[in-house]
């Protein structure tokens, strides 16, 4: 049984309900929401998946504005809350004002690193992932043109753009790829009529195959691409049921893990930096009933040849945040 809380404004103090015992961990999702079908949804669904197999209480929150971040991680720790679990890396600034005022509370982010001693910062190799779902863009594409749709312009979001691009390249070498991002600001993570107006520019320029990794926004992406008869690829969790048989995967990147095993480790939380990549099942590609006619034999034998040569040391891709240059995309 979950005990959610929330703001009922920008100013409003969090009220913390009878039921939240102390040490019951808890999660802080970012803006977009909880069921924003991606990122958010994940880290809810690792939550979820704790507390069914335990039957443990856990307290969240959904914050309306950023200027709720601290007052919500001050709240949860002066309640008792151990581990406090963040996702998204706009947790980083405010934790890293609050973590030494609460020196015996664990905390966990996703996202981003905050050097703390009771912090644990869990950061993906989403590079890696996207690779292989640029791969199999690249091998489902006819018309030779793929895209790329991004929320928010951030480093992160151009090292998923530019794993892709590497993975198309790799199959294609003279195929265009082109990457459009949502905004500037974090409203860009929740604007579905702005991801479906890129999506729409980029089919008129040719592309038969766009990856979408846009929190909320990706929402507006699959949808305009399943109305206009292309292929999507999902991000974050399986988004593939949306819209069965015109999404060809989503790049799995598993939040929900990292949700869970926080929560599991519980007041013993192992704190520092812990990097979630393919060789440890920290990313990947999802095939099920809904994409499963539209993945050839000959792709899933590629990219997972490809999946274990990443994994293995033997083939690296570049990572844009490592100096932030791509050498497969313009940005």
């Amino acid at each position: 049984m979950t005990l959610m809380q929330k703001f009922l404004g920008a100013s409003a103090a969090l009220a913390l309900t009878a039921g939240t015992a102390a040490a019951d961990p808890a999660i802080l999702f970012d803006l977009g929401g909880k069921f924003d079908k991606s990122f958010n949804e994940s880290a809810y669904n690792g939550a979820e998946r704790w507390a069914t197999e335990t039957g443990g209480s856990y307290a969240e929150v959904e914050i309306q504005s950023d200027a709720q971040r601290e007052q919500a991680i001050r709240r949860f720790a002066e309640s008792g809350a151990n581990p406090i679990v963040m996702a998204g890396f706009s947790w980083a600034t405010p934790l890293a004002e609050v973590a030494a005022d609460y020196p015996d509370t664990k905390f966990a982010i996703i996202d981003m690193v905050v050097d703390a001693p009771n912090v644990r910062s869990v950061v993906f190799n989403e590079h890696e992932g996207s690779y292989l779902v640029g791969m199999m863009a690249a091998m489902a594409s006819e018309s030779g043109t793929v895209s790329f749709v991004g929320g928010m312009d951030i480093p992160l979001i151009r090292k998923f753009a530019c794993g892709y691009a590497q993975g198309a390249m790799a199959v294609n070498p003279d195929i265009t790829v082109i990457a459009n991002m949502t905004g500037t600001t974090p409203a860009a993570w929740n604007d579905p009529v702005k991801g479906s107006e890129l999506t729409l520019a980029q089919i008129s320029q040719g592309s038969d195959v766009v990856f979408a990794a846009a929190g909320g926004t990706g929402v507006g992406v699959l949808q305009t691409a399943a109305d206009e008869d292309i292929l999507s690829i999902g991000v974050d969790a399986n988004q593939n049921y949306l819209h069965p048989g015109e999404v060809l995967t989503s790049m799995l990147k598993r939040v929900d893990n990292a949700v869970y095993e926080a929560f599991t480790q519980g007041t013993d939380l192992e704190t520092g930096f812990n990097v979630m990549g393919i060789a440890n099942e920290g990313v990947g590609y999802a095939l099920d009933e809904f994409n499963a006619e539209l993945v050839t034999a000959d792709m899933q034998a590629a990219v997972d040849a490809a999946a274990a040569s990443i994994a293995a040391g033997e083939l690296v891709v570049h990572d844009y945040t490592a100096d932030e240059t791509c050498p497969a995309l313009s940005f």
